[in-house]
């Protein structure tokens, strides 16, 4: 375990003055009863008490032959950011206004053009495995699947508009889809269904080349534009090296998946310096084809690893994605990624709606259990991905860029699409019968929150988060809210509706950086686009399926308690101070902000239980993501960010003597309860504004991992450390 970069703390001092300065802004939410908690108490966490048919894509085929509810608050449970800084004003990215109509060179295609509701969705397959196997006679027995990363075609505009180049997830060795051509291959990737404790293989390869069949395949370069003055995985050049040429980068691309909320080893856990290129003819002998923290639980093939995963965890919907450092943002988007869907004896005694797909389903079954994967796109004219080429594209700013300033040129500090997808489909319609669906829903756009409604009174009754079932009951809720990563398994019952009907699904998010709640209604996503998801058309009822019902109980959770000092740490924003830019996005330990490369500064000891408070020292909200660990959200406190920070910068002037500041300590209100669909157990928090935001885990598994903003735009540059549990 290396790191590649260490400064001193009087380098690292240094740095932080000399920046003068990074914006650091500190987490926001909502209110709760006075909680002390010092570096020696015991705090307990007080869980409430109880109170289509679609056209499935065919496992052969890569094309689709109420009570009264709880909304959203409607006031803000946060201090209101007004403060008054010598550092940029507080809006999106530190200051810094996106431009409403950037000038693209491309020939952008009109989302207004896109018919709505014209195509059904399409509701992935579950990915076939290649049985129970033993690695070549190791005596360990696993449900073994062999899945590669391609480049392919794919229908992800309507019929009658060009398809689209993505990249996907399939079987190894299918062929690629195509007109009457039976894959598995698709955009997002087929599911891989498991039990909780089934031991699972999977041989992970790196497929994007011209013709793995070929003699000598020819790498493909990315169909997205690669910005290499980040620092990132950069095959080309020494670990921790950036970059100063700003031209796109053309190699051969790595990748390493992740199991996103996957409790696993950290040899399978997709660490974002673990990548692999794909075995290619044409890759110069000066590349690396390994990063420096490449592992395979096995030896792989060239341009492979295999991970294992114990699935030692609750029932819950996980997805898989690609994690390589520096382009996660850009595989994602091109379309790496799919459901993983734990279950267990505890979900099977529920009687909830059903059945999901399985192997082997005959043409044209019908499913009441659905997982919906909601993204946002742009598309070109010609039917291809548009993302930004350049910064300008964000904020306008035009230049100098590295190597004359700190600012990289391709990279934008967020990027939300004008159009929706879910399933890789652009606002596609769902038939329903007059009955009970479950719906696995997730947010796996780049930067976008999600604020889900129907149009028409229909409630969302939650059963389950990121981390599986909820305690002890399901909500009823008007709304969800859903940051990049996040997940809602909730419960809709269509039976009001007649045939003929229809419902559709809302978001009344922003198309600009999330800051909390409430959304001001001129500030929500575009009604005639992105304010639309998906529409659910009423048919007859077919009498098929498992009808089920909306438990009444759900199991209960023991809160988790600790008695070791709390472990501060912050989310911080860089500005260019000749420019008065965004340059980055990063975490810091509780003093400082840190980079990707400099030393490991959060160490808990296996088997520990630790609170962090985290402290968003930016104007956005973050949804903040530990691998690793399920938690439990413990509050979130309002607090005077300005004058953390400038405790910080008196600390370290004074030579970093004594204690560091707590943020806790410049509260400026009493602690705020988790919003009530943020208990049990969860992966993803968000942090917001103005607020520390106080989550407690216990790291059970020894090894090197990560936690990172899951606005991916952020992670790919700086907004992700890594941590490390010790044995000793």
């Amino acid at each position: 375990m290396q790191r590649v970069k260490s400064l001193s703390p009087i380098a690292r001092a240094a740095r932080f003055f000399g920046q003068l300065i990074l914006i650091l802004t500190l987490v926001s939410c909502q209110a709760a009863p006075s909680v002390t908690i010092s570096p020696t108490s015991t705090h307990t966490v007080t869980l409430p008490t109880p109170g289509a048919s679609a056209t499935p894509l065919p496992p052969s085929s890569p094309t689709p032959p109420p009570a009264s509810a709880t909304p959203l608050p409607t006031t803000a449970p946060s201090a209101t950011p007004t403060e008054t800084v010598v550092l940029p004003t507080d809006t999106p990215m530190a200051g810094h206004k996106m431009v409403e109509n950037p000038t693209v060179e491309e020939d952008l295609l009109d989302p207004l053009s896109i018919p709505k509701f014209v195509d059904p969705l399409v509701i992935p397959p579950v990915m076939p495995s290649e049985g129970l196997k033993d690695w070549n006679g190791e005596g360990k027995l696993a449900t073994e699947y062999w899945i590669a990363a391609r480049q392919f075609e794919q229908q992800v505009l309507p019929a009658g508009f060009p398809q689209t180049t993505v990249w996907g997830y399939g079987r190894y060795g299918d062929p690629l889809p195509g007109e009457g051509v039976q894959t598995t291959f698709n955009f997002p990737a087929f599911t891989v269904e498991a039990r909780s404790n089934e031991l699972v293989r999977v041989v992970w390869v790196n497929q994007l080349v011209d013709d793995p069949l070929s003699a000598a395949p020819k790498f493909l370069p990315h169909i997205l534009p690669v910005d290499p003055t980040l620092h990132w995985a950069n095959p080309g050049g020494a670990p921790g090296e950036h970059n100063m040429d700003p031209s796109p980068y053309l190699g051969p691309i790595p990748i390493v998946t992740h199991v996103h909320g996957a409790h696993v080893g950290p040899e399978s856990d997709g660490y974002p310096e673990a990548w692999y290129l794909p075995a290619a003819s044409d890759i110069q002998e000066t590349y690396k084809t390994l990063g420096p923290n490449y592992a395979s639980v096995h030896k792989a093939p060239e341009g492979a690893a295999v991970f294992e995963y114990p699935n030692d965890q609750r029932a819950s919907t996980l997805w898989y994605h690609d994690h390589t450092l520096g382009i996660t943002r850009l595989n994602v988007y091109a379309g790496l990624a799919g459901f993983w869907i734990l279950r267990d004896e505890v979900e099977d005694s529920l009687n909830l709606p059903g059945p999901a797909p399985r192997l082997n389903d005959a043409p044209g079954a019908r499913y009441y259990d659905i997982p919906m994967v909601i993204q946002d796109r742009t598309f070109k004219a010609d039917g291809s991905f548009f993302y930004p080429g350049s910064r300008s594209f964000f904020d306008g700013y035009a230049g100098p860029f590295v190597p004359e300033t700190e600012i990289a040129p391709i990279w934008n500090p967020e990027f939300f699409g004008d159009s929706i997808l879910v399933n890789g489909r652009t606002w596609p319609y769902l038939e329903v019968e007059p009955r009970l669906y479950r719906f696995r829903l997730l947010n796996g756009a780049n930067s976008r929150f999600l604020i889900l409604k129907f149009d028409q009174a229909l409630a969302f009754n939650q059963i389950g988060n990121e981390g599986g079932f909820l305690p002890d009951q399901p909500l009823t809720l008007d709304e969800l809210l859903l940051a990049p990563a996040e997940r809602a398994d909730v419960i809709v019952d269509f039976s009001q509706f007649k045939p003929g009907e229809t419902i559709t699904l809302l978001n009344l998010g922003p198309d600009a950086p999330f800051g909390g709640l409430p959304v001001d209604p001129a500030d929500q996503a575009n009604s005639e686009t992105t304010g639309k998801v998906m529409q659910f058309k009423v048919v007859e009822a077919t009498g098929q399926g498992t009808p089920g019902s909306i438990p009444t109980s759900l199991p209960a959770i023991q809160p988790l308690a600790s008695a070791l000092p709390v472990r501060t740490v912050t989310l911080n924003e860089k500005m260019s101070p000749e420019a008065d830019v965004p340059v980055e996005a990063l975490l810091g330990d509780g003093v400082m902000p840190l980079d990707w490369e400099d030393d490991i500064t959060e160490k808990p000891l296996l088997g520990d239980t630790e609170i962090w408070q985290i402290a968003n020292l930016t104007a956005d909200a973050h949804p903040v993501h530990l691998h690793l660990v399920h938690f439990q959200v413990v509050d979130r406190i309002p607090f005077d960010k300005e004058a953390f920070r400038e405790a910080q910068v008196a600390y370290i002037a004074g030579g970093q003597k004594g204690e560091a500041p707590d943020p806790s300590d410049f509260a400026t209100g009493d602690p705020l309860l988790p919003y009530s669909w943020e208990y049990g157990w969860k992966e993803t928090v968000i942090a917001y504004p103005d607020m520390v935001t106080r989550i407690i885990a216990t790291f059970d598994t020894a090894g090197l991992y990560v936690w990172h903003c899951h606005i991916l735009e952020h992670e790919d540059n700086e907004m992700m450390r890594p941590f490390y549990v010790r044995s000793e």
